[in-house]
């Protein structure tokens, strides 16, 4: 009798089909994650350095004791990371770290509902379950959560940030990007997108929030001046373990020092291009503009830098989901083949081809970023030279394709994309289930990838 009280009264759509089906999946899959397998925890604690330096702090002590010459993680956090991070120490170890894995649950699914707001979908829509699904099988999200990692609160800045941008409310996006510079500079490059558009005042509180619980936090502490004497000059360094970036992955093969260099600044020049097609001929479609700037600026940070971990990827979904607009650069196999190499949360060590299984494991993370900038800079690269031969470039680089046709999701009453001009998504499912094909979304993925012994 419930069953058939379960039961259609009419035909359903393939789309309604598919997100009956998924809802489950993804449900199962996010309470797998946080209450199973976050709460095991793994030999890997990004949370035991956090909340024993935050217990000194309260305390009075030291807080930047760590050595440097072990491979455990250490305590990095500046002092304005301190003061806002400190209350997590005024519970017992267990009962704060699992408080702590919830914030962070918590915080990548008001993310993830920003994600669907930002690109015009509702929870009601096919793509909710799909993208909730495909972010918590990621390895970012995964070892974010069993690792205890700030990750998800600042993928949540990040959307925030992204939303207040593109509404224009400058002072308040520059705050909210400011609270997460605080705790860890990893969104920083993304002052550099207010800057292409003119916001001017995201910098006023985008730098004074942290400059100012800096000053608040520095008479509270017994150490403040060790951070910048003595973990600032390890964070410049590169060190051979857990560490995907070129110069990372570089140091634990034993380059040379100069084809090392000689590949960053080729890679650079790479980004550069990008950025720069995209500022002269995208910066008026916002919501493109500003979410594939981003996540270039970003994946250029994670692979060009002294430090890039697999999980920092996470600040790339909003990149990722641009996939579902008509001039993505995402629509072809190779960004998804990249994008593959860093979200996915298969392990590629074998016993039978130890070596090949081990340069598979280390080396896709710093591939895939790399492949990622590479496909972004062919395809604009491509669309510049097909409008310059077609004498069009005064009109963008769109096709007119990319440009004309109607969005097959409608309007949307409830998720406006913020700022931007709705931009079409071909084939994704509409919000009322009306539409049939749906499109990949971002991808699965996890483990403790990059991370060697």
């Amino acid at each position: 009798m419930l069953l058939r009280q379960l039961e259609p009264r009419t035909a359903r759509t393939t789309a309604e089909v598919i997100r009956f089906a998924l809802w489950p999946l993804a449900v199962m899959t996010v309470l797998h994650r946080v209450f199973i397998k976050a709460v095991n925890g793994f030999v890997t604690d990004d949370y035991r350095p956090v909340y024993n330096a935050s217990f000194q702090f309260l305390n009075g002590n030291p807080v930047y004791t760590a050595n440097f010459d072990s491979v455990d993680p250490h305590y990095l956090y500046p002092p304005s990371g301190t003061l806002l991070i400190a209350p997590i120490a005024i519970i017992d170890y267990e009962k704060s770290r699992w408080l702590f894995i919830l914030l962070n649950a918590v915080a990548i699914l008001i993310a993830w509902y920003l994600l669907l707001k930002l690109f015009r979908y509702t929870v009601n829509s096919v793509a909710a379950p799909a993208l909730l699904l495909a972010m918590f099988a990621s390895e970012t999200v995964i070892n974010t959560l069993v690792f205890t990692n700030v990750n998800g609160c600042l993928l949540l800045g990040e959307l925030v940030f992204l939303h207040l941008l593109l509404a224009r409310r400058d002072l308040w996006a520059g705050a909210v990007l400011g609270l997460t510079i605080a705790v860890k500079p990893t969104l920083a490059p993304l002052l550099l997108i207010a800057a292409a558009r003119g916001q001017w005042k995201v910098f006023l509180t985008g730098c004074g929030v942290p400059l100012a619980l800096t000053a608040a936090a520095w008479p509270l502490m017994v150490d403040p001046e060790r951070f910048f004497t003595r973990v600032t000059p390890y964070l410049m360094e590169t060190r051979d373990y857990f560490n995907s970036a070129i110069s990372g992955n570089a140091a634990y093969y034993g380059l040379p020092p100069w084809l090392t260099l000689s590949i960053r600044i080729v890679m650079a020049l790479i980004v550069l291009g990008s950025l720069w097609l995209l500022y002269r001929y995208y910066r008026e479609d916002e919501l493109f503009f500003v979410c594939t700037a981003s996540g270039v600026l970003l994946t250029a940070e994670f692979l060009l830098t002294s430090l890039g971990q697999m999980y920092y990827s996470m600040m790339l979904f909003p990149f990722l989901m641009t996939v579902v607009l008509r001039n993505s650069v995402l629509r072809n196999w190779p960004a998804w083949l990249a994008i593959f190499g860093f979200l996915s949360y298969d392990k590629w060590l074998s016993d039978r081809w130890q070596d090949v299984g081990r340069n598979l494991e280390y080396l896709r993370i710093t591939f895939g970023w790399g492949l990622l900038l590479l496909v972004v800079f062919c395809v604009l690269g491509d669309r510049y030279l097909a409008a310059r031969a077609a004498g069009t470039l005064d009109k963008g680089l769109d096709q007119d394709w990319m440009r004309t046709a109607p969005d097959p999701r409608g309007p949307v009453e409830d998720a406006e994309p913020a700022g931007a001009a709705p931009k079409p998504a071909a084939g994704i499912p509409a919000a009322n289930g009306s539409a049939a094909t749906a499109e990949p979304t971002p991808p699965t993925a996890e483990v403790p990838a990059g991370h060697r012994p």
